[in-house]
């Protein structure tokens, strides 16, 4: 890749970041039968055997490094500007202080004074998000106190290495994204676990790349510098920069998840099980091309498969395939992507797509395609939202591991339009990690559990039931 520095780096993406947005051509959302499965419990309960049985490595890779001052972000603003919305938020929060686990944080006698509402507001949010308090809005989201657990307060990092672990019984390896500038104290909240379980795992952790980062421009299309320096203002490029992160792991499956969709560990079998499920089909489906690319009836056996599955258009003539038309088709980095039942959540859902007279699956978002007309009808009419909840293989069906950066699409970045220290900034980001990113890749969806799904945006969310000690 060239230096950011460089005039033709520069150049590069300047022209990208003031050019149109891509666009994406909606064929269609992926329904149930066209693009989704689902299978029977008893189907369900064949792949989590296999899954059980099997002895293969085992990955998790979770995004991580995201501001858990995010998850505040009502508080940061009902003191800055006060509206019934943010109002009606931090009231609830307030009233149901005692049900977040951090309040086992606070120092006895803010407990009482909280307790008895003795307490001035703006003092009391400032001790719970600044670094003269709990400083709970300057940490990792992954590193604030999610759940309590008999007498235990976890953070969700403790929280996937614990649901993480219920898998199997065999070592296990966790690939955390994170900042940086927080690895030991993750790496000795993490360390924790280890000990009270008595379980042996592997943790490693890796940061985003800064050669992924993107060039932030004005509006005059002129590069910001760093406090009139010579130095040019750089931002992140998006979770898309973290292929270059997945592309190092080496095991034979890998679950992708983010660090936030967590269930309190006397809620989480339906998770576990889940994602057993979505290892064992991985498994199951990759024996069946294995079987495809030995085959002296590649073509016959790949329209079979791709009934079951639904992994290719089925307007193919695949009679009409050489053979090493179907090798290529089939022997590529492989994911099965669980996808829940849409209730109006913001992010992308799975669709087919169209590019140059073929169509594909892909994970789509909203800011990918055009808030009106037709592709906008299609986009609302999504059954399926995208939980990022994922089994995937890195390897051919040889074992050889893949380059994953030949299966993205680079076409579909992003173009963002944000603020700096009060200025605006516009910048590219990477295919997203999932979108683009994956674009090449073999595709299944299938249903899975709402149950599944219990992200945590804002810290109201903890309050869920997902989220209760059972």
């Amino acid at each position: 890749m060239e230096s950011l520095t460089t005039d033709t780096e520069i150049e590069r993406q300047r022209a990208l970041a003031f050019s149109e947005q891509p666009e994406i051509k909606l064929v269609g959302p992926c329904k149930l039968n066209d693009g989704v499965i689902r299978h029977s419990t008893f189907e369900q309960k064949k792949y989590v055997v296999k899954f059980m049985k099997s002895d293969i490595s085992i990955q998790f890779f979770i995004p991580a490094s995201g501001s858990g001052s995010r998850m505040f972000q009502f508080l940061y603003d009902f003191l800055e500007d006060p509206t019934e919305e943010n109002r009606s938020k931090t009231e609830k929060f307030l009233n149901a202080i005692e049900d977040f686990p951090f309040f086992e944080l606070l120092p006895y006698d803010l407990k009482e004074r909280v307790r008895d509402y003795d307490i001035n507001l703006d003092e009391f949010v400032a001790y719970i998000l600044k670094e003269e308090g709990l400083g709970l809005g300057l940490l990792p989201k992954g590193l604030l106190p999610f759940h309590r657990s008999r007498s235990f307060i976890l953070n969700a990092f403790q929280e996937q290495l614990l649901q993480g672990l219920r898998l199997k019984e065999q070592e296990i390896h966790f690939h955390f994204t994170i900042n940086g500038q927080f690895e030991a104290k993750i790496r000795k909240s993490l360390e924790s676990i280890e000990q009270l379980t008595g379980r042996k795992c592997k943790i490693t952790c890796s940061t985003q790349d800064p050669k992924t980062d993107a060039i932030a421009f004005d509006h005059e299309q002129n590069p910001i510098h760093k406090n009139g320096s010579d130095e040019i203002l750089t931002r992140p490029s998006g979770h898309g920069a973290l292929l270059e992160n997945l592309n190092k792991l080496d095991g034979e499956l890998i679950f992708i998840k983010n660090i936030d969709n967590i269930q309190h560990e006397s809620n989480a079998e339906t998770s576990v099980e889940n994602l057993r499920y979505l290892g064992g089909l991985l498994q199951d489906f990759r024996e069946e091309l294995k079987t495809i690319y030995n085959s002296n009836s590649k073509q016959k056996d790949l329209e079979e498969l791709n009934e079951r599955y639904q992994f290719i258009d089925k307007s193919i003539d695949f009679k009409k395939l050489k053979d090493q038309e179907v090798v290529d088709m089939i022997n590529r980095p492989t994911r099965v992507c669980g996808m829940v039942k849409n209730e109006g959540q913001p992010g992308g859902g799975p669709f087919w797509v169209e590019e140059k007279g073929s169509r594909s699956k892909q994970i789509v978002e909203k800011s990918q395609i055009k808030m009106k007309g037709e592709q906008y009808r299609l986009m609302v009419q999504s059954q399926y939202f995208n939980p990022v909840l994922m089994a995937v293989s890195t390897k051919d069906l040889n074992g050889n591991k893949i380059d994953l950066v030949e299966y993205a699409d680079h076409s579909k970045y992003f173009i963002v339009n944000k603020k700096f220290e009060g200025r605006p900034i516009k910048f590219m980001e990477k295919p997203g990690l999932w979108n683009g990113s994956m674009a090449d890749w073999l595709t299944i969806f299938v249903e899975v559990p709402s149950q599944t799904f219990t992200p945590v945006k804002t810290v109201l969310d903890l309050l869920d039931e997902a989220h209760e000690e059972g």
